[in-house]
């Protein structure tokens, strides 16, 4: 099982059309891809402030793997390489922490 967890940091320019955008025909999109076991699609949390909790990103998407090869097929998938295509101007950043 690989764990695959991105943080997306998205400009502050963005209007909330942009992130509506971003959420439903980006991330959304990639629920889907076959190779995905399961996929998570969340903002950060209300809980109380701790010093370890990092809350300053956007957008989070956790997706699961099977195998190392289905991570790998998830990356060149025509889907996946859309929604880098298309949406890759609305973020600053993407933090990317990957688990086996």
């Amino acid at each position: 099982m690989l764990v695959h967890s991105v943080f997306f940091y998205l400009r502050a320019d963005l209007t909330p059309a942009q992130r509506e955008e971003f959420l439903k025909e980006g991330l959304e999109s990639l629920l889907p891809i076959g190779s995905v076991s399961r996929a998570y699609i969340g903002r950060p949390a209300a809980i109380p402030p701790r010093p370890v909790v990092d809350a300053s990103y956007d957008f989070a998407l956790t997706a699961l793997f099977e195998t190392i090869e289905a991570h790998n097929a998830y990356q060149v998938d025509p889907v996946h390489v859309a929604f880098v295509n298309r949406f890759k101007t609305y973020w600053t950043q993407v933090r990317i922490y990957d688990a086996e």
